[in-house]
């Protein structure tokens, strides 16, 4: 075994515990990193082939590797745009090139223009509205996430859902204005002014209805009322099944919705298909969609990754889908400079999905993903490193006395 060899794998041996106490040592400095997945080094040997009665030392390779499927523990904070991925799964955010990069680091906060942006300077992407169901293998459609874009945005009114009753011993009306009942509804035009519908019914016949909706504003009475302007919005005529097998329900043959064109808004659809006559009072709920212009209160984040903007007037819009994203085997994706991984052949290509789905974990509001180092085994790593380190060294001070030996036989 030549004495040179002998050096050189204890230089080899002290670069492997280097490599070993620099992954240590970036571990317990980032052991409050949010979303920090730990690194180790592996090592391997390096055999030389030796002859008979020779031995030719070799040496020692080391590989990093990732704990980036090791998940933290969670730690809840009072920020709903904090997210954390309880399961599998990485979000998706981009740099401020448009590059996407994949990351567990969750603490978004909104920025001046009110982009979701992470410590790292990360800009969390999504969906535009609410999104089911996704799959593909690219980061197409994505956009940056922004909580402010419905600040003071108006939404029409487009569909009424109504639940009500017509008095089934009401006495037959002689029609406008000897209306049976009424009830109003307000909507919403294309700027967000408040429409009132005045809705009337009247019982024409047996099991017979009148409905029209007239608008409010076009009332001439200074109470409210009839006469009105103008002619009704919307008119048609209901026709309920009083049998055993009905029960007061609107029988086949009925309209199911009366179509109103919101005067200044978009057309809207009331549907009184629940609608009933029963011998019981009249009774009138509505459920109207569309909202007046409102700025956003706050910001709801479900599991499912569905931004809701809750607007002060109490309207929830569906803004943004937070996808999660992974690969074949995450342990290899590609760390980079801020906390967050790029896709590599070894890793395999990227897979985007709905949180949830397809073996992907959920999205955790108010809460962050802690980082995966455990202080103890690495304050016991670096022990071992260090005495590894100083054996080497032994060993190479060894080869270094024989050499001098060798080198002072002859004076």
């Amino acid at each position: 075994m030549s004495l040179y060899g002998v050096m050189r794998t204890g230089v080899s041996g002290m670069n492997a515990q280097s490599n070993k106490l620099s992954t240590v040592s970036d571990n317990i400095a980032n052991v409050n990193t949010t979303g920090y997945k730990r690194a180790s080094t592996e090592f391997s040997s390096l055999i030389l082939k030796s002859g008979s009665g020779n031995y030719d030392s070799g040496a020692v390779e080391t590989t990093i590797r990732y704990a980036i499927t090791d998940p933290g523990n969670l730690q809840f904070t009072t920020s709903t745009t904090d997210l954390a991925v309880q399961g599998n799964g990485f979000f998706v955010v981009s740099d401020a090139s448009g590059n996407n990069f994949l990351t567990r680091a969750g603490s978004f906060v909104p920025d001046s223009q009110g982009n979701l942006v992470n410590a790292a300077g990360f800009y969390l992407m999504g969906y535009p509205g609410a999104v089911s169901n996704v799959s593909t293998n690219s980061f197409a459609g994505l956009q940056v996430v922004n909580i402010s874009q419905m600040t003071l945005q108006a939404q029409p009114s487009t569909t009424a859902t109504v639940n009500a009753n017509l008095d089934a011993d009401a006495a037959i009306s002689a029609g406008p204005p000897a209306y049976t009942s009424k009830s109003s509804v307000v909507v919403y035009d294309n700027i967000g002014r408040a429409i009132t519908l005045d809705t009337y019914m009247y019982k024409t016949g047996p099991d017979t209805w009148l409905v029209e909706a007239y608008d409010a504003s076009t009332s001439t009475s200074a109470t409210g009322g009839f006469p009105y302007s103008s002619g009704p919005l919307a008119s048609d005529t209901f026709t309920f099944d009083t049998t055993a097998a009905g029960k007061g329900a609107l029988d086949a043959a009925s309209p199911t919705s009366l179509t109103i064109a919101v005067p200044g808004g978009s057309t809207l659809t009331m549907d009184l298909s629940a609608m009933t006559q029963v011998a019981s009072g009249f009774n009138f709920k509505a459920t109207v969609n569309g909202n007046a212009p409102s700025a956003v209160e706050k910001v709801d984040i479900d599991n499912a990754g569905v931004v809701t903007a809750v607007l002060q007037n109490g309207t929830r819009l569906p803004i943004y889908t937070i996808p999660l994203a992974t690969v074949p085997s995450p342990d290899n994706l590609t760390p980079e400079v801020g906390n967050v991984y790029s896709v590599s052949q070894k890793s395999g290509n990227v897979q985007v999905g709905s949180a949830g789905q397809g073996g992907l974990g959920s999205i955790e509001s108010a809460a962050l993903e802690q980082s995966n180092v455990d202080l103890a085994d690495e304050l016991t790593s670096m022990i071992e490193a260090q005495r590894g380190f100083t054996a080497n060294s032994k060993s190479f001070q060894t080869g270094a006395d024989l050499l001098d030996v060798v080198v002072n036989l002859k004076r």
